[in-house]
């Protein structure tokens, strides 16, 4: 049950994604797997980094009953260094601790000129409980994260800010829903953000709710809609993630 959220975002990756030739991607943080089928389908060779024994067994079994040649792995292989020219890493660096460290690793993966596509929630003015939840450690600036990705070895070539305006309402819903499961005593510790940041790529219980309305022809038309609207504001700050197209310098 994808959330509106992550259907505004992948219609942007796919529209960056088609501009590439198929090749080797990797995607850090899979989660359940669903962007790596239509990259498949795409004809790139798909590999995906997923530390979650849950989101990788579900990721697993979704792709054998899709017919979909994809790996999924629990730990890097000892062959990646300089391996993959596509890499990505959506709604997964706001859990890392060390985010420099993590983009600089990543970068070792990849090929000279290669493209990197992330995605990080945006403005740490709209901190809330969903944040807490999902284990995050941050939310992100526009040029703070330009200069972070300097410093990894990357050269940030687009950078929008989706979502506004229904992503942006969609986001108080889920903080308010939230809110009551946030125990600050334990997930604000260490070890409460990794069990946090394992569940939330999974975790769609409060999104199931919202099914039958997403799935209705009311709800497409909702959706097809939102992911036009937002496109007029992308190169504005008034949305609550930031998808960035980067070059590995």
């Amino acid at each position: 049950m994808p959330a509106p959220r992550y259907l505004l975002r992948r219609a942007r990756v796919l529209k960056h994604i088609r501009k590439l030739q198929p090749s080797e991607v990797l995607e850090i943080g899979c989660g359940a797997g669903a962007l790596l089928h239509e990259l498949d389908a795409l004809g790139f060779r798909c590999t995906a980094l997923e530390m979650s024994p849950e989101a990788r067994d579900l990721a697993n079994s979704l792709a054998r009953g899709a017919g979909r040649d994809i790996r999924f792995l629990e730990s890097p292989e000892t062959n990646w260094e300089k391996r993959f020219p596509v890499l990505m890493a959506f709604e997964v660096l706001e859990h890392i601790e060390h985010d420099l460290e993590a983009l600089q690793t990543w970068r070792q993966w990849m090929t000279t000129g290669g493209t990197l596509l992330l995605s990080v929630p945006a403005h740490m003015a709209k901190w809330n409980p969903s944040d807490v939840w999902a284990g995050h450690f941050r939310r992100y600036e526009r040029a703070p994260m330009i200069e972070l990705l300097r410093k990894a070895g990357f050269e940030a070539q687009t950078v929008e800010c989706y979502g506004f305006p229904l992503a942006n309402v969609a986001e108080k819903v889920r903080a308010a829903q939230y809110a009551p499961e946030v125990n600050p005593d334990v997930d604000d510790t260490p070890e409460g953000k990794h069990a946090n940041s394992s569940r939330s790529g999974i975790d769609r219980r409060h999104m199931m709710k919202w099914f039958p309305l997403f799935k209705s022809p009311l709800g497409k038309l909702a959706i097809t809609s939102a992911e036009w609207a937002q496109r007029p504001f992308l190169s504005a700050d008034i949305g609550n993630g930031y998808l960035v197209v980067a070059k590995a310098t």
